[in-house]
């Protein structure tokens, strides 16, 4: 199948990183509802400093994708999921870059006829502060193996991993969050200041250990060096991001600490 069809939905931090890429390659529709589509029209959203218009539709309308991404936070996804009932097919491909474990899950309960592919996105933070947002480029989605979804990747230029072990490829992600999010949120600081704590890499380390007897519970395999590739994996991301757990923080908003230790306490 050709990938023609897109929808985002989500026009956060991520979501814009994605719908700028995609806009010109594709028939991409961004999701919303009918007053949040009013306001980005009056306020389009700014991303690197541009202006950025896109199409719309809402969740009342008709469009027949071949590849919708949720780009919401774990507290829009109940949202988002209704809001996709008019847009599937049995041809759709669905990819959450939704942070933690649960949302394929989640998704495929309620769309069972769908491609529901376990991914995730790993890079650099998006920085986001009222209407502006900035992102340097740097992060790719990984995904499980589909011929589709790679090849519509790779002849657009989208930086993307296969992973033949994605459900261990997505505890990787979740360590990163859990010792990079959560202890920034905590202490307020940058991803450089918060290595730059005495007691850094021990609390990393610390939790770590309990999330890898956790993930060895839930059957997840090829484990061995756990600790190692998520510290590696940590060390990918820049001294000056902002997680989005600290700039949830900084907008007093709710934070996603469910999804990352919730998880683990669940």
């Amino acid at each position: 199948m050709e990938i023609k069809n897109v929808i985002i939905c989500g026009l956060g931090a991520l979501g814009l990183t994605y719908a700028n890429k995609l806009k010109d390659i594709c028939d991409l529709k961004v999701l919303a509802d009918s007053k949040r589509i009013e306001n980005y029209k009056k306020n389009p959203p700014i991303f690197n400093n541009k202006q950025t218009e896109f199409d719309y539709i809402t969740p009342k309308d008709s469009f027949c994708a071949d590849l919708i991404i949720i780009t919401t936070k774990s507290t829009g996804l109940d949202s988002a999921i209704e809001y996709l009932r008019n847009f599937i097919t049995p041809n759709t491909i669905i990819i959450s870059l939704i942070n933690g474990i649960s949302s394929e899950e989640i998704i495929s309960k309620t769309y069972p006829e769908a491609k529901v592919l376990h991914s995730y996105f790993i890079g650099h933070s998006a920085i986001r502060e009222n209407d502006k947002t900035t992102q340097d480029g740097i992060g790719k989605i990984v995904f499980e193996p589909n011929n589709d979804l790679e090849n519509f990747f790779k002849e657009n230029h989208i930086v993307y991993e296969v992973s033949d072990n994605i459900l261990y490829s997505q505890w990787i992600k979740l360590g990163v969050n859990i010792i990079l999010n959560e202890p920034s949120a905590i202490y307020e600081c940058t991803v450089g200041e918060l290595r730059k704590r005495d007691d850094y890499l021990e609390l990393a380390q610390s939790l770590l250990k309990e999330v890898k007897k956790v993930a060895q519970k839930c059957r997840i395999t090829n484990i061995e060096n756990y600790e190692k590739e998520v510290l590696d994996s940590a060390n990918l991301i820049a001294d000056d991001g902002k997680t989005s757990m600290y700039q949830d923080i900084i907008a007093k908003q709710k934070t996603e600490v469910d999804i990352f230790s919730g998880e683990i306490i669940k």
